[in-house]
Protein backbone atom coordinates (compact mmCIF):
# COMPACT_ATOMS: atom_id res chain seq x y z
CA UNK A 1 0.00 0.00 0.00
CA UNK A 2 1.90 2.91 -1.39
CA UNK A 3 1.22 6.49 1.19
CA UNK A 4 -0.02 8.92 -1.77
CA UNK A 5 -1.91 10.99 0.13
CA UNK A 6 -1.19 14.38 2.69
CA UNK A 7 -2.73 11.98 5.15
CA UNK A 8 -3.25 8.94 5.41
CA UNK A 9 -6.07 7.22 8.00
CA UNK A 10 -6.81 3.04 7.99
CA UNK A 11 -8.65 1.05 10.80
CA UNK A 12 -7.68 -2.24 11.51
CA UNK A 13 -9.80 -4.70 13.45
CA UNK A 14 -8.29 -7.19 15.98
CA UNK A 15 -9.61 -10.08 16.98
CA UNK A 16 -10.82 -8.50 19.77
CA UNK A 17 -12.58 -5.89 18.01
CA UNK A 18 -10.42 -2.43 19.46
CA UNK A 19 -9.77 -0.21 16.45
CA UNK A 20 -5.87 1.19 16.05
CA UNK A 21 -5.82 4.03 13.89
CA UNK A 22 -2.91 4.82 11.62
CA UNK A 23 -2.17 8.52 10.41
CA UNK A 24 0.75 10.02 8.23
CA UNK A 25 1.22 13.82 7.91
CA UNK A 26 4.15 15.31 6.43
CA UNK A 27 4.78 18.66 8.16
CA UNK A 28 5.33 22.17 6.81
CA UNK A 29 9.12 21.90 7.48
CA UNK A 30 9.20 18.58 5.24
CA UNK A 31 9.46 15.89 8.50
CA UNK A 32 6.37 12.69 8.27
CA UNK A 33 4.72 12.11 11.28
CA UNK A 34 3.30 8.59 11.63
CA UNK A 35 0.79 8.01 14.39
CA UNK A 36 -1.07 4.77 15.31
CA UNK A 37 -3.42 5.18 18.36
CA UNK A 38 -4.34 2.53 20.54
CA UNK A 39 -6.71 4.26 23.65
CA UNK A 40 -6.83 1.43 25.41
CA UNK A 41 -3.50 1.70 27.23
CA UNK A 42 -1.97 4.62 29.41
CA UNK A 43 1.61 4.84 27.55
CA UNK A 44 3.06 5.92 24.41
CA UNK A 45 6.19 5.00 22.94
CA UNK A 46 7.81 7.75 20.25
CA UNK A 47 10.92 7.60 18.37
CA UNK A 48 13.12 10.20 16.10
CA UNK A 49 14.08 8.25 13.18
CA UNK A 50 17.17 9.38 10.80
CA UNK A 51 18.11 7.97 7.78
CA UNK A 52 21.48 7.69 8.14
CA UNK A 53 23.62 4.87 9.24
CA UNK A 54 27.03 2.68 8.68
CA UNK A 55 25.70 2.17 4.72
CA UNK A 56 26.07 5.87 4.58
CA UNK A 57 30.03 6.33 5.62
CA UNK A 58 32.88 6.34 4.02
CA UNK A 59 36.37 3.88 4.66
CA UNK A 60 37.56 7.57 6.83
CA UNK A 61 34.66 8.19 8.38
CA UNK A 62 33.56 4.62 9.35
CA UNK A 63 31.67 4.71 12.62
CA UNK A 64 30.56 7.87 13.08
CA UNK A 65 26.64 7.39 12.77
CA UNK A 66 27.03 5.54 15.64
CA UNK A 67 29.12 7.36 17.60
CA UNK A 68 26.94 10.57 16.73
CA UNK A 69 24.59 8.68 18.81
CA UNK A 70 26.12 8.24 21.53
CA UNK A 71 27.11 11.86 21.69
CA UNK A 72 23.42 13.00 21.54
CA UNK A 73 23.32 11.28 25.75
CA UNK A 74 26.34 13.80 26.40
CA UNK A 75 25.06 17.10 26.88
CA UNK A 76 23.48 19.75 25.15
CA UNK A 77 22.79 23.55 25.30
CA UNK A 78 20.22 23.36 27.99
CA UNK A 79 20.77 19.76 29.71
CA UNK A 80 23.98 18.21 30.90
CA UNK A 81 24.47 14.63 30.72
CA UNK A 82 22.88 13.93 33.92
CA UNK A 83 20.18 16.52 33.80
CA UNK A 84 19.15 14.52 30.21
CA UNK A 85 19.02 11.26 32.34
CA UNK A 86 17.48 13.17 35.71
CA UNK A 87 14.94 14.43 33.26
CA UNK A 88 13.79 11.29 32.11
CA UNK A 89 13.58 9.60 35.15
CA UNK A 90 11.40 12.69 36.10
CA UNK A 91 8.56 11.55 33.92
CA UNK A 92 8.85 8.48 34.43
CA UNK A 93 10.62 7.33 31.33
CA UNK A 94 12.50 4.69 29.76
CA UNK A 95 14.93 6.24 26.48
CA UNK A 96 17.64 4.69 24.67
CA UNK A 97 19.03 4.80 20.80
CA UNK A 98 20.32 2.54 18.21
CA UNK A 99 22.23 2.80 15.00
CA UNK A 100 21.81 0.64 12.26
CA UNK A 101 23.23 -0.32 8.74
CA UNK A 102 20.50 2.25 7.05
CA UNK A 103 18.90 4.04 10.01
CA UNK A 104 19.73 5.71 13.70
CA UNK A 105 16.81 5.72 15.87
CA UNK A 106 16.33 7.62 19.43
CA UNK A 107 13.45 6.85 21.61
CA UNK A 108 11.48 7.24 24.62
CA UNK A 109 8.25 5.19 26.24
CA UNK A 110 6.42 6.97 29.09
CA UNK A 111 3.09 7.73 30.76
CA UNK A 112 0.13 9.06 28.12
CA UNK A 113 0.44 12.42 29.90
CA UNK A 114 4.19 13.06 29.76
CA UNK A 115 5.06 11.76 26.15
CA UNK A 116 5.09 15.43 25.01
CA UNK A 117 7.93 15.97 27.73
CA UNK A 118 9.77 13.17 26.30
CA UNK A 119 9.46 14.47 23.14
CA UNK A 120 10.86 18.08 24.32
CA UNK A 121 13.76 15.73 25.63
CA UNK A 122 14.33 13.83 22.39
CA UNK A 123 14.15 17.08 20.25
CA UNK A 124 16.75 19.47 22.44
CA UNK A 125 19.14 16.22 21.85
CA UNK A 126 18.49 16.36 18.04
CA UNK A 127 19.08 19.88 17.54
CA UNK A 128 20.90 21.28 20.87
CA UNK A 129 23.82 18.60 21.16
CA UNK A 130 27.18 20.42 22.21
CA UNK A 131 29.71 17.23 21.08
CA UNK A 132 32.19 19.06 23.30
CA UNK A 133 35.17 17.59 22.50
CA UNK A 134 36.40 16.68 25.85
CA UNK A 135 33.48 14.55 25.84
CA UNK A 136 33.73 13.11 22.66
CA UNK A 137 37.34 12.01 23.96
CA UNK A 138 35.73 10.15 26.65
CA UNK A 139 33.17 8.40 24.42
CA UNK A 140 35.97 7.56 22.48
CA UNK A 141 37.43 5.34 24.70
CA UNK A 142 34.00 3.56 25.84
CA UNK A 143 33.09 2.68 21.73
CA UNK A 144 36.72 1.44 21.64
CA UNK A 145 35.89 -1.22 24.25
CA UNK A 146 32.64 -1.66 22.51
CA UNK A 147 34.64 -2.71 19.75
CA UNK A 148 36.90 -4.82 22.43
CA UNK A 149 33.76 -6.65 23.63
CA UNK A 150 32.61 -7.73 20.01
CA UNK A 151 35.93 -9.25 19.55
CA UNK A 152 36.14 -10.97 22.48
CA UNK A 153 32.24 -12.55 21.75
CA UNK A 154 33.00 -14.88 19.01
CA UNK A 155 29.58 -15.50 17.60
CA UNK A 156 29.61 -11.44 17.56
CA UNK A 157 32.69 -11.13 15.61
CA UNK A 158 32.13 -14.41 12.96
CA UNK A 159 28.57 -12.32 12.35
CA UNK A 160 30.36 -9.12 11.77
CA UNK A 161 33.10 -11.03 9.45
CA UNK A 162 30.40 -12.66 7.27
CA UNK A 163 28.21 -9.49 7.08
CA UNK A 164 31.38 -7.65 5.77
CA UNK A 165 32.29 -10.66 3.04
CA UNK A 166 28.55 -11.41 1.53
CA UNK A 167 28.49 -7.69 1.27
CA UNK A 168 31.53 -7.70 -1.00
CA UNK A 169 33.01 -3.83 -0.43
CA UNK A 170 29.06 -2.83 -0.86
CA UNK A 171 27.78 -0.28 1.86
CA UNK A 172 26.07 -2.90 4.04
CA UNK A 173 29.05 -4.82 4.64
CA UNK A 174 30.06 -1.54 6.90
CA UNK A 175 30.98 -2.00 10.33
CA UNK A 176 28.27 -0.12 12.52
CA UNK A 177 31.11 0.57 15.53
CA UNK A 178 33.74 1.31 13.12
CA UNK A 179 36.79 0.60 13.52
CA UNK A 180 39.88 1.58 16.25
CA UNK A 181 42.00 3.35 13.30
CA UNK A 182 38.88 5.61 11.34
CA UNK A 183 37.39 6.28 15.50
CA UNK A 184 41.00 7.71 16.21
CA UNK A 185 40.27 9.91 12.99
CA UNK A 186 36.69 11.47 13.91
CA UNK A 187 37.13 14.69 15.34
CA UNK A 188 34.57 17.18 16.40
CA UNK A 189 34.26 19.22 12.91
CA UNK A 190 34.08 15.61 10.85
CA UNK A 191 31.15 14.53 13.44
CA UNK A 192 29.03 17.80 13.05
CA UNK A 193 29.93 17.99 9.08
CA UNK A 194 28.32 14.28 8.81
CA UNK A 195 25.57 15.34 10.92
CA UNK A 196 24.74 18.34 9.09
CA UNK A 197 24.32 15.98 5.56
CA UNK A 198 22.60 13.14 6.71
CA UNK A 199 20.32 14.98 9.54
CA UNK A 200 17.97 16.94 6.93
CA UNK A 201 14.42 17.39 7.82
CA UNK A 202 13.41 14.88 4.82
CA UNK A 203 15.65 11.88 5.96
CA UNK A 204 13.66 11.85 9.07
CA UNK A 205 10.47 10.22 10.30
CA UNK A 206 8.62 10.65 14.04
CA UNK A 207 6.76 7.43 15.03
CA UNK A 208 4.62 7.42 18.21
CA UNK A 209 2.29 4.54 19.28
CA UNK A 210 0.24 3.99 22.27
CA UNK A 211 -2.25 6.40 23.87
CA UNK A 212 -1.33 9.91 23.41
CA UNK A 213 -3.12 13.57 22.02
CA UNK A 214 -2.26 14.02 18.07
CA UNK A 215 -2.71 17.50 17.89
CA UNK A 216 -0.14 18.33 20.83
CA UNK A 217 2.37 15.80 19.37
CA UNK A 218 1.75 17.80 16.12
CA UNK A 219 2.15 20.92 17.45
CA UNK A 220 5.56 19.68 19.40
CA UNK A 221 7.22 18.73 16.08
CA UNK A 222 6.11 21.31 13.91
CA UNK A 223 8.38 23.91 14.33
CA UNK A 224 11.20 22.19 16.32
CA UNK A 225 13.64 21.13 13.20
CA UNK A 226 13.93 23.67 11.38
CA UNK A 227 17.64 24.13 12.44
CA UNK A 228 18.19 20.70 10.35
CA UNK A 229 18.52 21.27 6.79
CA UNK A 230 16.29 20.79 4.53
CA UNK A 231 17.70 17.78 2.54
CA UNK A 232 19.76 14.60 2.70
CA UNK A 233 23.00 14.92 1.25
CA UNK A 234 23.16 11.79 -0.56
CA UNK A 235 25.83 9.97 -2.84
CA UNK A 236 25.32 7.52 -5.36
CA UNK A 237 26.34 3.79 -4.50
CA UNK A 238 26.70 1.48 -7.82
CA UNK A 239 26.47 -2.15 -5.74
CA UNK A 240 29.26 -4.11 -7.07
CA UNK A 241 29.03 -8.04 -7.63
CA UNK A 242 28.60 -11.09 -5.12
CA UNK A 243 31.66 -12.64 -4.64
CA UNK A 244 32.76 -15.99 -2.87
CA UNK A 245 34.79 -15.21 0.17
CA UNK A 246 36.67 -16.84 3.28
CA UNK A 247 38.14 -15.50 6.44
CA UNK A 248 39.19 -17.28 9.08
CA UNK A 249 40.47 -16.04 12.71
CA UNK A 250 42.27 -18.33 14.90
CA UNK A 251 42.47 -17.47 18.45
CA UNK A 252 42.57 -18.78 21.82
CA UNK A 253 39.06 -20.23 22.50
CA UNK A 254 37.62 -23.73 23.21
CA UNK A 255 35.42 -23.45 19.98
CA UNK A 256 34.81 -23.30 16.51
CA UNK A 257 32.28 -20.52 15.58
CA UNK A 258 31.55 -21.12 11.95
CA UNK A 259 29.42 -18.50 9.95
CA UNK A 260 28.13 -19.32 6.02
CA UNK A 261 26.18 -16.61 4.00
CA UNK A 262 25.03 -15.67 0.60
CA UNK A 263 22.58 -13.42 -1.40
CA UNK A 264 19.11 -13.28 -0.53
CA UNK A 265 16.53 -10.93 -1.12
CA UNK A 266 15.51 -7.63 0.25
CA UNK A 267 12.70 -6.36 2.65
CA UNK A 268 10.74 -4.86 -0.32
CA UNK A 269 10.70 -8.19 -2.72
CA UNK A 270 7.66 -9.75 -3.19
CA UNK A 271 9.56 -13.04 -2.33
CA UNK A 272 10.72 -11.67 1.12
CA UNK A 273 7.31 -13.56 3.09
CA UNK A 274 8.79 -17.03 1.02
CA UNK A 275 12.24 -16.18 2.40
CA UNK A 276 11.01 -15.60 6.23
CA UNK A 277 9.26 -19.05 6.14
CA UNK A 278 11.73 -20.94 4.45
CA UNK A 279 14.13 -19.71 7.08
CA UNK A 280 11.70 -20.66 10.37
CA UNK A 281 12.00 -24.27 8.44
CA UNK A 282 15.45 -24.50 7.68
CA UNK A 283 17.01 -22.90 10.94
CA UNK A 284 14.64 -20.41 12.62
CA UNK A 285 13.37 -22.38 15.90
CA UNK A 286 14.38 -25.81 17.66
CA UNK A 287 11.77 -27.94 15.44
CA UNK A 288 14.08 -26.52 12.31
CA UNK A 289 16.17 -28.82 10.27
CA UNK A 290 18.82 -27.68 11.48
CA UNK A 291 18.65 -27.72 14.63
CA UNK A 292 17.06 -30.98 15.20
CA UNK A 293 19.63 -32.99 12.56
CA UNK A 294 22.96 -31.09 13.67
CA UNK A 295 21.91 -30.32 17.56
CA UNK A 296 19.22 -33.17 18.68
CA UNK A 297 20.39 -36.10 16.59
CA UNK A 298 23.72 -35.34 16.23
CA UNK A 299 24.59 -33.54 19.13
CA UNK A 300 27.34 -31.59 17.07
CA UNK A 301 26.57 -28.05 18.32
CA UNK A 302 24.88 -26.26 21.14
CA UNK A 303 23.87 -23.48 18.95
CA UNK A 304 23.09 -23.90 15.42
CA UNK A 305 20.37 -21.82 13.26
CA UNK A 306 19.79 -19.77 10.62
CA UNK A 307 19.08 -16.65 9.61
CA UNK A 308 17.92 -13.30 6.96
CA UNK A 309 19.46 -10.38 7.08
CA UNK A 310 17.01 -7.80 5.36
CA UNK A 311 17.84 -4.05 4.05
CA UNK A 312 15.56 -1.80 2.07
CA UNK A 313 17.45 -2.91 -1.18
CA UNK A 314 19.44 -5.89 -0.60
CA UNK A 315 19.62 -9.15 1.75
CA UNK A 316 21.57 -11.98 2.86
CA UNK A 317 20.67 -15.83 4.01
CA UNK A 318 23.15 -16.67 6.94
CA UNK A 319 23.75 -19.83 8.48
CA UNK A 320 25.46 -20.28 12.06
CA UNK A 321 27.01 -22.95 14.21
CA UNK A 322 29.34 -23.00 17.51
CA UNK A 323 31.09 -26.50 17.45
CA UNK A 324 33.85 -28.40 19.41
CA UNK A 325 36.75 -27.66 16.62
CA UNK A 326 37.16 -31.66 15.91
CA UNK A 327 33.46 -31.60 14.81
CA UNK A 328 33.59 -28.60 12.15
CA UNK A 329 33.93 -30.78 9.19
CA UNK A 330 30.95 -32.82 10.51
CA UNK A 331 28.63 -30.21 11.14
CA UNK A 332 29.66 -28.35 7.49
CA UNK A 333 28.34 -31.86 5.97
CA UNK A 334 25.58 -31.61 8.00
CA UNK A 335 24.28 -28.29 6.56
CA UNK A 336 25.84 -29.30 3.52
CA UNK A 337 22.79 -31.98 3.39
CA UNK A 338 19.99 -30.01 4.75
CA UNK A 339 20.92 -27.14 2.16
CA UNK A 340 20.81 -29.60 -0.99
CA UNK A 341 18.26 -31.52 0.45
CA UNK A 342 15.77 -28.01 0.91
CA UNK A 343 16.69 -27.37 -2.79
CA UNK A 344 16.19 -30.48 -4.55
CA UNK A 345 13.04 -32.05 -1.98
CA UNK A 346 11.38 -28.80 -0.84
CA UNK A 347 9.56 -28.65 2.11
CA UNK A 348 6.21 -30.65 3.08
CA UNK A 349 2.86 -28.96 3.67
CA UNK A 350 2.93 -30.16 7.51
CA UNK A 351 6.04 -27.96 7.68
CA UNK A 352 5.30 -24.58 6.03
CA UNK A 353 1.78 -24.84 8.35
CA UNK A 354 3.93 -24.83 11.39
CA UNK A 355 5.95 -22.37 10.14
CA UNK A 356 3.05 -20.14 9.38
CA UNK A 357 1.65 -20.54 12.76
CA UNK A 358 4.87 -19.65 14.68
CA UNK A 359 5.70 -16.92 12.24
CA UNK A 360 2.44 -15.17 12.58
CA UNK A 361 2.34 -15.98 16.35
CA UNK A 362 5.67 -14.14 16.45
CA UNK A 363 4.07 -11.04 14.61
CA UNK A 364 0.70 -10.77 16.59
CA UNK A 365 2.61 -10.82 19.95
CA UNK A 366 5.25 -8.23 18.17
CA UNK A 367 1.66 -6.17 17.40
CA UNK A 368 0.58 -6.08 21.28
CA UNK A 369 3.83 -4.03 22.12
CA UNK A 370 3.80 -0.96 22.08
CA UNK A 371 7.36 -0.38 21.75
CA UNK A 372 7.29 -3.13 18.87
CA UNK A 373 4.57 -0.85 16.94
CA UNK A 374 6.69 2.36 16.75
CA UNK A 375 9.44 0.24 15.73
CA UNK A 376 7.42 -0.99 12.81
CA UNK A 377 5.50 1.79 11.86
CA UNK A 378 8.60 3.89 12.15
CA UNK A 379 10.83 1.41 10.39
CA UNK A 380 9.06 0.62 7.39
CA UNK A 381 7.53 4.51 6.85
CA UNK A 382 11.57 5.50 6.94
CA UNK A 383 13.38 3.05 4.70
CA UNK A 384 9.94 1.73 2.59
CA UNK A 385 7.71 4.80 2.93
CA UNK A 386 5.09 2.35 3.70
CA UNK A 387 2.53 0.85 6.40
CA UNK A 388 1.73 -2.58 6.56
CA UNK A 389 -1.84 -3.64 7.34
CA UNK A 390 -1.81 -6.47 9.82
CA UNK A 391 -4.41 -8.21 8.32
CA UNK A 392 -2.33 -8.44 4.49
CA UNK A 393 1.16 -9.27 6.40
CA UNK A 394 -0.88 -11.88 7.79
CA UNK A 395 -2.23 -12.80 4.01
CA UNK A 396 0.73 -12.42 2.81
CA UNK A 397 1.86 -15.73 4.79
CA UNK A 398 -0.81 -17.78 4.46
CA UNK A 399 -0.41 -17.42 0.55
CA UNK A 400 3.02 -18.78 0.23
CA UNK A 401 2.87 -22.25 -0.66
CA UNK A 402 5.29 -24.95 -1.31
CA UNK A 403 6.09 -23.97 -4.41
CA UNK A 404 7.37 -20.48 -3.50
CA UNK A 405 9.54 -22.06 -0.91
CA UNK A 406 11.14 -24.25 -3.31
CA UNK A 407 11.72 -21.03 -5.30
CA UNK A 408 13.66 -19.56 -2.56
CA UNK A 409 15.68 -22.51 -1.89
CA UNK A 410 17.28 -22.25 -5.27
CA UNK A 411 18.48 -18.90 -4.31
CA UNK A 412 20.28 -19.82 -1.05
CA UNK A 413 20.40 -23.60 -1.61
CA UNK A 414 23.85 -23.76 -3.44
CA UNK A 415 26.37 -24.97 -0.31
CA UNK A 416 29.16 -24.72 -2.74
CA UNK A 417 28.79 -20.68 -3.41
CA UNK A 418 28.56 -19.67 0.16
CA UNK A 419 30.62 -17.36 1.94
CA UNK A 420 32.42 -18.99 5.35
CA UNK A 421 33.68 -17.06 7.95
CA UNK A 422 35.63 -18.11 11.20
CA UNK A 423 36.31 -17.92 14.64
CA UNK A 424 38.53 -20.58 15.74
CA UNK A 425 41.00 -22.03 18.39
CA UNK A 426 42.54 -24.47 16.03
CA UNK A 427 43.25 -24.13 12.17
CA UNK A 428 40.56 -24.69 9.79
CA UNK A 429 40.78 -25.32 5.55
CA UNK A 430 37.35 -23.50 5.80
CA UNK A 431 37.42 -22.78 1.94
CA UNK A 432 38.14 -26.28 0.91
CA UNK A 433 35.63 -27.97 3.04
CA UNK A 434 33.00 -25.26 1.51
CA UNK A 435 34.18 -25.22 -2.12
CA UNK A 436 35.36 -29.24 -2.43
CA UNK A 437 32.22 -30.57 0.38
Amino acid sequence: MKIIAFVLQSIILSKEGYCVMVKIKKLDCGTTIIMEKTDYVQSAALGIWVKAGACDESDSNSGVSHFIEHMMFKGTEKRSAKDIASDVDEIGGMFNAFTGKEATCYYIKTLSSNICKGAEILLDMITGSRFDTVEMDKERMVILEEIKMVKDSPDDDVYDTISELVSGGNPLGRSILGTPESLQDIDRGKLTGYLDEKYARDSIVVAIAGNFDEEGTLQMFENKLGSLRERKVSHEVKLKPYKQSFNVKVRDIEQTHICLATPGVSMADDRYYSFVLMNSIFGGSMSSRLFQNIREEKGLAYSVCSMNVFSSYWGFFSIYAGVAHEKAKDTLDAIKYELELLRKKGVTEEELSIAKEQVKSSYIFGLESINSRMFSIGKNKLLQDRVYDPAQVLQSFDSVTCEDISKAAEIIGDYSAYCGASVTGKKLDLENLILRG
